[in-house]
């Protein structure tokens, strides 16, 4: 798989409105009331990854009745590509909603609030669009729609992408947007850029947020295991306490970061999010485990700190005379906006949201529209979906069993994407 697609992306300042910016406003505003509606019906009825069947039906539905030139469904399992072929030559644009829920149980008070239970790697769990899959769903569909509308003046093509398991698939399953560009989400015809969006928390109503270059850290999955010897715990010395050690595996975990990578370049984490070892409270176990997170926004740095989180636990547990085995999976790379793609769309980002338009710090949550950048240049933003009244610095985050999106949000959304897609389509024709 190339890195990147051999696109020249030049770099605009004054990147004019298409010619269908007055028209696409007008569409946003009288869809607003249905687009809240599917983003109800959708957060009512969530889906876990790879399990979003009800909701690709409706996706793959919906572009079908607007007679969308492809619609291919159970692209990596669940996932919906649909092709609309404007009016006008010119080149193809890709817009990308991920569609899973996560297994969380709502706490929010609304009348649509999830009452769905799901099974998640074997444990009945509740579920939930904690992270806002569903607006992205319900945003995508009214675009799909607006487009359409359009589409004897549209200048080109846009590819929908609709994704599912962006929230990772179940243990011993692919998905997500890796499987769906080797299914051929990215092929016939090949788009010349890709955007998409986020709704936050950590933005106010009315906020669109960007960032160019490496905007959200990579992701990998680490599990440590330290191999003890079990005795009784009246007499440790007769045997190897991994309990201890772990401990000391993770206080020097904490020096990865801070003392051995070059935060003037880039911010890094370490986590530990987990340990399980001992059944009871006068035994030394056999064994204990860690399960953690590393973030970083370089390539470079992430490879080097896998080497030295290795290197450190294996050495801390052999000098308390313990085995150990480090596991580290690479889920998803860094989320890197293409500079050149980005400050071609700023202008386009400013005239949708005005004042609202912030540069953003770097975000440590991870995103697997990282993959589709790594084959076309792209451009992934966020929007804020926090109510005026509340602080976004102590508004419950995404992935919280009380985070809460203010729908009035999502008009900007809509235009955005609309937006950006016509904009760039037209510069480029």
């Amino acid at each position: 798989m190339s890195d990147r697609a051999p696109f020249d992306t030049p770099a605009s300042t004054t990147l004019a409105p298409s010619t269908l910016a007055a028209r696409i406003d007008g569409a946003a505003q009288a869809l607003e009331a249905q687009v809240i509606a599917w983003r109800r019906d959708l957060h009512q009825h969530p889906e876990l990854g790879n399990r979003e069947f009800r909701t690709a039906g409706i996706v793959a539905e919906h572009l079908r009745r607007l007679g969308f030139d492809e619609v291919r469904t159970g692209v990596a399992h669940t996932g919906v590509v649909g092709l609309l072929k404007g009016g006008l030559p010119g080149p193809v644009v890709a817009l990308r909603a991920d569609m899973d829920g996560l297994p969380v149980t709502e706490e929010v008070d609304v009348p649509f609030a999830s009452k769905a239970k799901a099974t998640w790697n074997g444990e009945t769990v509740g579920v939930m669009h904690a992270c806002g899959h569903d607006c992205h769903v319900a945003i995508l569909m009214g675009v799909a729609e607006i487009l359409a509308g359009l589409r004897g003046e549209l200048r080109g093509s846009v590819k929908f992408i609709f994704q599912p398991a962006e929230e990772m698939p179940p243990e011993g399953e692919e998905g997500g947007a890796r499987l769906m560009i080797e299914e051929g989400a990215l092929s016939h015809p090949v788009p010349q850029a890709i955007f998409g969006l986020h709704v936050t928390s950590r933005l106010a109503l009315g906020q669109l947020g960007y960032r160019p270059g490496p905007t959200m850290a990579s992701s990998d999955k680490l599990k440590i295991t330290v191999h003890g010897k079990q005795t009784h715990g009246a007499a440790p010395w007769l045997g190897v306490d991994p309990i201890v050690t772990a401990a000391q595996v993770v206080l020097g975990l904490q020096t990865v970061v801070s003392r051995n990578m070059d935060i003037t370049k880039e911010p890094a984490v370490v986590t530990i999010g987990a340990i399980r070892g001992g059944v009871r409270e006068n035994i030394i176990p056999d064994s204990v485990e860690m399960r953690g997170t590393i973030r970083s926004f370089d390539e470079g740095m992430r490879d080097d700190i896998h080497e030295r989180v290795t290197t450190l636990a294996e050495a801390i547990s052999r000098g308390s005379r313990a085995g150990c085995t480090v596991c580290i999976t690479k889920n998803y790379p860094v989320t890197v906006n293409d500079p050149a793609l980005t400050e071609q769309m700023v202008p386009t980002l400013r005239r949708v949201a005005g004042d609202g338009l912030k540069l953003v710090d770097k975000v440590t949550g991870a995103e697997d529209f990282s993959f589709f950048q790594r084959i076309v240049p792209g451009l992934f933003f966020f929007i804020g979906v926090t109510p005026p009244d509340v602080d976004p610095a102590k508004a419950y985050s995404n992935h919280s069993p009380r985070f809460y999106a203010d729908e009035r949000a999502f008009l900007l959304g809509l235009r955005a994407l609309a937006h950006v897609a016509c904009d760039y389509l037209e510069s480029r024709s």
